[in-house]
Parts: structure tokens; sequence; C-alpha cells
């Protein structure tokens, strides 16, 4: 006989991703159609649990903010899928926004190998204390846990926070013990998943999005995009190269052709072909005055015009 409960008799309680979902109990009676809705249905829901915590995210963006302008890092620490979120979110800010790997690091219990392989024991471990760049103050660390329990995550806010780092959580429980080695907890409540504890699903779905808006909103916000352009992309490759002429047509005002041998110039660097498009200067006084204003390639436009910064 069937039981919707979602605990047995006794049993501790349960975060909410842990929880049954009443909605899925008959899942493995249907039809694949009607399993395929019932899905989508479940996930039509995870956009509104992310806007529910956009106050919440608001601030672990000034926080980030703060952070990068004192010349201090943003680190992810996560396990399992929501660690592997949190890598793929960190991997991809250097070739969309010209961001070092020194700047956002994505920590995964088990190593850079548990992004290919699943290292499940590695989550009930804290991080190594010899592991390359750790926190320090004035950084911001981010635990990624849908429970809000994992051990790795837990001891990496302890650590951090002791070692006067900004602590937070992204988690999927109101209550999560983690949070006691957070400065701000950002809740995302996606409740129950289809299959039961399967956090790849919704929850793994709105760490997608909110670290995805808190990454991006991060670069907008330190300057790394010029009006929603990306202007600090890579052109290392026949698809990139020619988004950035797009790009630089664009910002600029300029032809194809003007565009596409002021990237060459520049060595493929599309923001320091913006600076030198916008001002007329040679590739290198626009490359110097790019690391100058930290990457930035509005402020470096305004530096070279003479304007207050």
């Amino acid at each position: 006989m069937r039981t919707t409960s979602d605990r047995a008799p006794g049993a501790a309680h349960l975060p909410p991703t842990e929880a049954r979902n009443p909605l899925s109990t008959a899942l493995d009676t249907l039809d694949t159609p009607a399993l395929l809705r019932l899905i989508n249905d479940q996930d039509a829901t995870v956009a509104d649990a992310v806007r529910a915590a956009l106050p919440q995210l608001a601030q672990l963006v000034e926080a980030g903010v703060r952070a990068l302008s004192h010349g201090r890092r943003v680190h992810y620490y996560g396990a399992g899928a929501g660690g592997r979120i949190a890598l793929g979110d960190a991997l991809e800010l250097g070739p969309t926004y010209g961001i070092g790997p020194e700047t956002v690091l994505a920590h995964l219990a088990g190593g850079p190998q548990a992004a290919a392989r699943a290292a499940e024991h590695a989550e009930d471990t804290a991080p190594d204390p010899a592991e390359e760049e750790p926190p320090v103050a004035g950084d911001l660390v981010i635990g990624v846990t849908a429970s809000g329990r994992t051990p790795y995550v837990l001891a990496a806010l302890a650590r951090a926070r002791a070692a006067g780092a900004v602590t937070a959580l992204l988690s999927g429980d109101p209550a999560a013990p983690a949070a006691a080695h957070a400065d701000l907890h950002v809740v995302l409540d996606t409740g129950p998943e289809v299959v039961t504890g399967s956090t790849r699903m919704k929850a793994g779905t709105a760490q997608k999005l909110a670290l995805n808006a808190f990454s991006t909103a991060l670069m907008v916000r330190t300057g790394r995009t010029w009006s929603n352009l990306m202007v600090a992309a890579s052109a290392r490759n026949g698809k990139l190269r020619s988004r950035a002429v797009r790009t630089l047509v664009t910002a600029c005002q300029v032809t194809e052709e003007q565009a596409a041998d002021c990237l060459e110039r520049c060595a493929g660097e599309t923001a320091t072909a913006l600076v030198a498009l916008s001002t007329g200067a040679a590739p290198e006084r626009a490359r110097a005055a790019l690391a100058a204003q930290g990457g930035r390639p509005f402020a470096a436009v305004r530096a070279l015009a003479g304007e207050p910064r």
C-alpha cells in the first residue's frame, strides 16, 4: 500500500527538499506525456521561488560588489549537483566577462575531479585546510546546498567566518543548520521534488537561476558591460570573434571592417578594442587604461577622456 507520509515515525525533521511531493506519488503509473507535464508544472514554480528571494539576493550582490571593489574575491562552496552548478557559473565568467579565475572561485567537495564523476562521500568531509586560495578577511563566501545541512558547506562557512570573510548561504530550507554560520541566508523554497530528494531538479534549477542572476548583476554592477553588451568577452574562436565584431560595431558606431581591424590589432581583446575605438588610443594605451581601472571598459574610456572618475 502506498503512503504519502514525508517520513517514518520518529524520524528527525526533514528539509523541504527531502519531503515527499503529494502531487507525484503516482509518478510511476503515468504515461510519458503526463509524466512530462507533471515535471514541467513543478518546474514552473521555480521562478516564483527565486523571485521571493530577490531582496536577499540583492543584498548578496551588494556584498559581492564590496568585496571586489576592495580587491577581494568571491568563493562558492558546494557539493554534488549544487556544487557543480556553482562551478559552472564561476567558470563561465572568464570567457563572458574577462575576469581571471582568481576573482570568483568555486570549491567543490571531492576536488575538481568531482565535476566529472560524482563523489558523494566528499560531502561529509570538511574542505582541505591546505586547499589553494582559501578565503581571507573581506572575501565573500557563498555556501550552496539545497538541504542547508551538507557538512562540507557547514565547515567551509564556519572556517570562512573565522577568517573574517563575509558569509552567505544559498539553501532550500528556511531552517537550514548552516545558516548559523552565515551573515546572509538566501532561501530558495522550491519544496518537495517530483522524485523525492532529487535536488538536481527544482532545487538545482533555482540554484542555477539565482547564481546566474547574482553573478550577472555582480559583473554589471562592477562595470564589466557596456549597456547590455558583453564587451569583455574573449574572441578565441570564430563564433566569439564574430560576436565581438558585432559588439564593437554597435558600441562604437564603426564599420565591421574597422571593428575587425582594431580587434586584430588588440590581440582579440574585445574590451581593449572598445576602449581604443572609443578614444582613439593605441592598443597599448587602451590596455594600460583598462588594467588601471580594474578591467572596466567604461571607466577606462572616461579616464582616457579626462573626465571625472
